[in-house]
């Protein structure tokens, strides 16, 4: 505990090395999607059937998709559930138009199929069937949510502290979502309302601890005005380092607990936070904190190039300009 305890860390130092570091995962991240086409859409936003079964005896997942191998389509038969559960998910590609009869005519050619195919006693433990209109709609509403709770934070920001920060808080939260999708990329993991829904989480979870660094600078810069922005910074990082850590810490455990034990429907979404909490703690200290000073600076810059035109018609040498 003593790394919380008038911590004097040189977070900034690192600051182009932190950029460097995200720059490559965004980009491997993305050169694996480009690789396998884009990521994967969950039946959410793709639209199909997914019919879980539970069989009473061990059962391979080769006996269930050779079962089913009649229906067109490309399929997915997969283990489900704990390793112990005997339990097998078949996801169906959308068949059919949207009238009820045709969405659910797959869930009924596989319960048919299966129990033909005599691969053992089994019983339905749930049904899910999307259809392709509903699919994208909520696909639109996907991408509607996430980038009206950008715009929104980059507004309250912008407001509330100064638009250099917001522009720091806005790149953190972007690499967040980058490096979060990089990773559910690597891992093979869909996109789905569950995984969207964690996106968002991560947005209000890595703005929120940037806004208390960014306060802090605030304050700070009432004390120290005499120091540079970079100083105040560091400063400002340090004071909020236990904070963030044990912040960071406790609701990573707490995710860390959902994603070994909460199954396999809420696995996309705890790994989505897991990824976001590291990502976004990682971001507050070195990407925002960054970004503001560059555009700070830049701004700086700009207000002193401008002044040695009426100065130097006065005869007067321009102020120089601070390091941050």
């Amino acid at each position: 505990m003593k790394i919380f305890t008038n911590p004097n860390y040189d977070f900034l130092r690192w600051r182009w090395h932190a950029l460097a570091l995200s720059a490559i995962v965004v980009a491997a991240g993305i050169a694996v999607l480009i690789a396998r086409g884009g990521l994967p859409l969950g039946i959410d936003f793709s639209g199909g059937t997914i019919v879980v079964l539970r069989f009473e005896s061990p059962v391979s997942e080769e006996s269930v998709r050779n079962a089913v191998a009649s229906i067109p389509g490309e399929k997915v038969v997969q283990k489900y559930g704990a390793a112990d559960a005997n339990e097998i998910l078949v996801r169906l590609p959308q068949m059919g138009t949207e009238q009820g009869f045709n969405l659910e005519e797959g869930a009924r050619q596989v319960l048919s199929l299966v129990e033909r195919a005599n691969v053992g006693k089994f019983e339905v433990l749930s049904t899910e069937v999307v259809g392709p209109v509903i699919g994208a709609d909520l696909q639109r509403k996907g991408i509607l949510a996430t980038v009206a709770s950008i715009i929104g934070i980059t507004i309250y920001i912008a407001l509330r502290f100064r638009f250099s920060f917001a522009v720091g808080a806005i790149a953190a939260t972007f690499h967040d979502i980058f490096v979060t999708i990089a990773f559910l990329t690597f891992f093979g993991y869909e996109l789905s309302l569950n995984v969207v829904a964690a996106i968002l989480t991560i947005t209000g979870y890595s703005v929120n601890d940037t806004i208390v660094i960014f306060d802090r600078v605030r304050e700070n810069f009432r004390t120290m005005r005499r120091d540079s922005l970079a100083h105040i910074v560091n400063t400002s990082v340090n004071q909020t380092l236990g904070r963030t850590i044990i912040t960071a810490g406790t609701t990573f455990l707490a995710v860390l607990a959902l994603y070994l034990y909460g199954g396999e429907v809420l696995e996309g979404f705890a790994f989505t936070m897991l990824v976001g909490i590291v990502s976004g703690t990682y971001s507050t200290v070195f990407i925002a904190s960054a970004i503001a000073i560059i555009m700070s600076g830049r701004k700086a810059a700009a207000r002193v190039d401008s002044v040695p035109t009426s100065d130097n018609a006065r005869g007067k040498k321009p102020a120089r300009r601070a390091k941050a």
